[in-house]
C-alpha cells in the first residue's frame, strides 16, 4: 500500500481519494459518460471544450477519468473496463465524490439478438441481470432448477433515455443509415461466454439459453455486461444523513499513484465532501433528496443471429457519432444550480471567466 488508508469499510486516502478510482471530490463531474476503455474514452474526449484543459487521471486499478466542459457544461468520462464488478466501483465511489445529482450514460458496444445490423445503436428502456448459478452442478447438469437465473427488469430513466434517443437522430452523420433501437430491452451477464450463450471447452449447459431469453422477455434485444448493475445502483441509490466532519484531512498527493499530468493540470483543491448532501449555501439539506439518473446507449458490433462482427472502419464513424451524441443528451440535461457540484476548486473550474454561470 502506497499511502495510509483511513476507513476499511469504504477505503480513502488521507486526503480523500476514493480507493479504485483515484479520485477525490471536484475531479468528477454531476454529468458522466461510462464506457469500458480508454482509447474510446480520450476520443470521445476531443469533442470537450478547449478551455478549461480537460482533467485526466488514471488509478493505479486502470480507472480513468477525463473531467471538462463540453459547450461549457461540466462533464466527465469515465473509463471502467469489464463487467458488474467494475460497475460497482464506478458508480459507489464516484456517487461518494459528488454531491447534488449524478446523471450517467453507459456507452459500450453490444452483441445484438434481434434481426438489425451490425453498426446500429440500441437505447434500452431497460436491463435485466442474467447470472451463472452457482448451485448447479455444471459436471453432470443433473442439479434441479436452471444453470442461470433472470432477474426482473430495470428500467432507465425515461427522460434521460428520451434524451439520448433524440440527440442520436438530430447527429447522425449523413451515410450513417444503421437502426436506432428505442424500445427495447437489454440483458447484461455476469460471463461473456457462459452466460451469454456462448460456445466453449466448459460444460456450461447454456444451449438453450438465449431461447429461453427471447421466450421469457420478448422485447430483449441486445447482451452486454455493465447496464444492469448501473441502472439498478441508480434505482435503488438514496442518501442517508450522517454527521459531517468539521476537520479537514491533510493534504497527500500520492493515493493510488494517478498519472496527473502536473505540468498540464493541477489535482482538485476540493479536500472533503460532507456526507449530508447539502444546497451550495452548505447549510441545508436538498429537497427532495438527489438522484442517480441511468441510462445507456449500446453500439451493435456483433450479431448473435447472423454471426457478422463490425468492420474496424465501421467501429470508428459509430464511436464518433455516438460519443457526440452522448455528450449532447447530458449537456441539454438541466440540473438544478444548487442540485450541482461545488466549482469553485474543481477541476472544471471556469477560471478566465469569472461571470461564467454553472449550468
Amino acid at each position: 500500500m502506497k499511502t495510509r488508508i483511513v476507513d476499511a469499510n469504504f477505503p480513502r486516502t488521507l486526503d480523500q481519494r476514493v480507493y479504485h478510482l483515484g479520485l477525490r471530490a471536484g475531479e468528477v463531474a454531476n454529468r458522466i459518460i461510462t464506457l469500458g476503455t480508454p482509447s474510446r474514452a480520450h476520443g470521445i474526449a476531443s469533442y470537450l471544450d478547449p478551455v478549461p484543459i480537460a482533467f485526466k487521471l488514471t488509478s493505479e486499478r486502470g480507472f480513468t477519468t477525463i473531467t471538462g466542459r463540453y459547450k461549457g457544461v461540466p462533464v466527465s468520462i469515465v473509463s471502467i473496463g469489464m463487467g458488474h464488478p467494475n460497475a460497482d466501483f464506478f458508480v459507489r465511489e464516484v456517487r461518494e465524490c459528488l454531491n447534488g445529482e449524478m446523471v450517467v450514460v453507459r456507452l459500450g458496444s453490444c452483441g445484438a439478438l434481434i434481426d438489425v445490423p451490425v453498426g446500429s445503436v440500441v437505447v434500452p428502456k431497460g436491463s435485466i441481470a442474467v447470472t451463472r448459478n452457482y448451485d448447479f452442478d455444471f459436471v453432470s447438469g443433473t442439479s434441479e432448477g436452471q444453470p442461470y437465473r433472470l432477474s426482473k427488469p430495470v428500467m432507465a430513466d425515461q427522460l434521460l433515455h428520451e434524451a439520448i434517443v433524440k440527440a442520436l437522430r438530430t447527429t447522425r452523420p449523413t451515410g450513417i443509415n444503421t437502426s436506432i433501437v428505442d424500445h427495447a430491452l437489454n440483458a447484461s451477464a455476469d460471463s461473456f461466454y457462459s452466460s451469454q450463450g456462448r460456445q466453449t471447452s466448459f460444460p456450461d449447459h447454456n444451449s438453450d439459453l438465449i431461447s429461453r431469453l427471447m421466450t421469457e422477455h420478448r422485447d430483449l434485444a441486445t447482451f452486454e455486461m455493465e447496464t444492469f448493475h448501473i441502472l439498478h445502483l441508480a434505482a435503488c441509490w438514496a442518501p442517508e444523513v450522517k454527521p459531517s466532519s468539521a476537520e479537514a484531512p491533510p493534504l497527500q498527493h500520492a493515493p493510488t499513484e494517478p498519472s496527473i499530468p502536473s505540468a498540464v493540470h493541477s489535482p482538485s483543491t476540493q479536500t472533503n465532501i460532507p456526507d449530508v448532501v447539502a444546497s451550495s449555501s452548505g447549510s441545508e439539506l436538498l429537497r427532495p433528496p438527489p438522484r442517480i439518473r441511468a441510462a445507456a446507449a449500446q453500439m451493435v458490433f456483433a450479431s448473435r443471429t447472423s454471426q457478422d462482427f463490425i468492420t474496424p472502419q465501421d467501429v470508428a464513424k459509430i464511436e464518433a457519432w455516438t460519443g457526440r451524441a452522448v455528450l449532447e443528451a447530458l449537456a441539454g440535461i438541466e440540473i438544478e444550480p444548487d442540485r450541482l457540484h461545488e466549482e469553485v476548486g474543481s477541476v472544471w473550474e471556469s477560471k478566465d471567466d469569472a461571470e461564467a454561470v454553472p449550468r
